[in-house]
């Protein structure tokens, strides 16, 4: 078994899992989240207007953390490779249009639509036209966090990992895979727990990675569950109940406190793995601050854990939480409730 990696090298240190709904709670789950110039260009490419998309990856330039979410989103549109493809003959030297191709058949071949062959070459093709670019090995790494064997998933986290050492959605998905690896020791006693804290640790004060011990709990315990070896019910399971587990709420929930950033494109990922956790150790008042800032931006993951329906169970919580109204809100946790849950 290959040894752990230090996830930011010495400068620092889910496959899509889509679960289903029920048709009330579709709009809960759309990946592009509060994103309204990447809405309004999928919907243009859904119709075959691929200028929508190019004036958006041209704005987003080398904000790696979007440029990913963007096109990865996009990639997940019905024909996003036929029109990817067109694109690609039209300009055949547009990293753009390379990297919209490459996720798009990342995304068919995670369906079993394509083969994973074709989308790695893909993505080795838009890794040549933009070598600083980190999204073509987004790709690969979403390939081999589902298809591929560890060390092809290792490969390519660390081939991205020298472009941009800080890349949110990549450790979502190197967590999700290294929680799988056999657990020795005690309760809490875990690699990827680890590895993440870690990650956290090395990361600059302000960065998200601070949430990924949280993420590394979900991805944990979906893997317990999923062999018997956890409830199938997080909120009774006890999973966040251990004093490592405590400790990792508090520090992710200090920092959200502190450091929230509303430009960060994944924030909302983070935002309901905070959510999730807190509903399941059972602290009301610090749930019920993020679940008011998640609003109506639900993401499957990690309601849908172990094999949950997402939106009946992410309702529930929300339910519970906020005094038994369902209704989502936005803004900001209100002052007082922030004074109270800063008592930890």
């Amino acid at each position: 078994m290959p040894p752990t990696p230090s996830l930011l090298g010495a400068r620092r240190a889910h496959p899509d899992q889509p679960g289903g709904t029920a048709p009330e709670d579709q709009g809960l789950f759309d990946e592009a989240l509060d994103d309204a110039g990447l809405l309004a260009a999928r919907a243009a490419l859904a119709q075959g207007r691929r200028q929508a998309t190019r004036a958006l990856l041209l704005r987003t330039g080398d904000d790696w953390d979007r440029r990913g979410h963007r096109l990865t989103v996009l990639a997940g549109a019905p024909y996003a490779a036929a029109w990817a493809q067109d694109w690609l003959l039209a300009e055949p030297d547009s990293p753009d249009a390379a990297a919209l191709y490459a996720l798009a058949l990342v995304r068919r071949s995670l369906r079993g639509k394509e083969s994973p062959d074709r989308a790695r070459a893909a993505c080795r093709a838009a890794a040549a036209l933009a070598p600083a670019d980190p999204t073509p090995w987004l790709g690969l790494v979403q390939l081999a966090r589902v298809l591929g064997p560890e060390r092809e998933l290792l490969r390519a986290f660390a081939e991205l990992r020298e472009r941009h050492p800080e890349h949110h959605h990549a450790h979502h998905l190197l967590v999700a895979r290294l929680a799988e690896r056999p657990q020795g020791g005690r309760a809490e006693s875990h690699e990827v727990y680890d590895l993440a804290e870690r990650a956290a640790a090395e990361a600059p004060a302000d960065s998200p990675l601070a949430v990924l011990p949280v993420v590394a709990y979900a991805e944990r315990y979906r893997v317990l569950a999923a062999t018997g070896l956890a409830p199938a019910d997080p909120s009774g399971s006890g999973h966040w109940s251990g004093p490592r587990a405590r400790g990792v709420l508090r520090a992710a929930f200090e920092w959200w406190l502190e450091w929230e950033h509303d430009e960060h494109p994944r924030r909302h990922t983070d935002l309901n793995h905070l959510a999730f956790a807190m509903s399941c150790a059972g602290r009301p008042a610090e749930a019920a601050a993020l679940f008011r800032r998640i609003g109506r931006h639900a993401t499957a993951v990690p309601w849908s854990y172990p094999h949950r329906e997402p939106g009946p169970a992410f309702r529930a919580a929300r339910a519970r939480v906020l005094g038994g109204d369902p209704r989502p809100r936005g803004g900001s946790a209100p002052a007082q409730g922030r004074e109270v849950i800063t008592e930890l």
